[in-house]
């Protein structure tokens, strides 16, 4: 992966966008350097994975997108850590793309791209001065106030250089500590039964309720009820 260093140059912001993560694409696809950033007040047509919109109250969120030169496969999980170190020691992250605190979903991560390329962005939305109220159902905030969106946001760029600069055994250890989803009942595309930790490769273990393991490399794990 190209080293972590400039994140934020250049910066483009938006009072108003559709979304960040297809302005990011665009300069990627045009060539633009690692560590360009797209920011927005407000999205109208934000989105998360499996083309689920993303909506935040307009100047409570940080809603940004980096463009990755040379991204590694591990760069969803690093964005999520990041987070994870911006959120605060109670952070989780459930596996692939999502941050936990107290149990509610504050952020989430969308990574797109072109490997051919050589490139990918990297889409984050984290409620950071959101109210609960103002959210889903099971939406979490990390209760700031919207004047320190902007100290915020240096603080999620700054994590993630060390994030995307750090050892991967580093990266996979700090996963392991920050797991979500482990021992927990989970379901998945085809089955269900309980989540067995990361790989090394990054991948999520479970275990079915037949006793068998496999690793899931791609997808959606939702967290069932506790059992018994």
């Amino acid at each position: 992966m190209t080293a972590a260093a400039e994140l934020g140059r250049p910066w483009l912001h938006f009072r108003e966008t559709g979304s960040v993560l297809d302005r990011a694409r665009e300069l990627a696809a045009a060539g633009a350097p690692h560590g360009t950033l797209v920011t927005a007040g407000l999205q109208t047509a934000g989105r998360g994975r499996q083309g689920r919109a993303w909506s935040a109250p307009a100047g409570r969120a940080l809603l940004l997108a980096l463009v990755v030169r040379e991204p590694d496969p591990l760069l969803s999980l690093r964005a999520g850590l990041a987070v994870a170190d911006l959120a605060g020691a109670d952070a989780r992250v459930k596996w692939p793309n999502d941050v936990l605190l107290d149990g509610r979903k504050v952020a989430g991560v969308l990574v797109e791209g072109r490997p051919q390329e050589g490139w990918a962005v990297v889409g984050i939305g984290v409620n950071a001065a959101a109210e609960v109220a103002e959210l889903p159902d099971r939406a979490g905030t990390l209760g700031l106030a919207p004047a320190q969106l902007e100290d915020a946001q240096r603080q999620l760029l700054a994590a993630l250089e060390r994030r995307l600069a750090e050892a991967r055994a580093a990266t996979l250890a700090a996963l392991r500590e920050r797991d979500a989803l482990l021992g927990s009942a989970v379901t998945w595309a085809g089955g269900s039964g309980t989540a067995a930790g990361i790989t090394d490769d990054g991948a999520l273990r479970v275990r079915a309720d037949d006793g068998s393991e496999s690793a899931l490399d791609a997808g959606e794990v939702h967290l069932e009820p506790r059992r018994g």
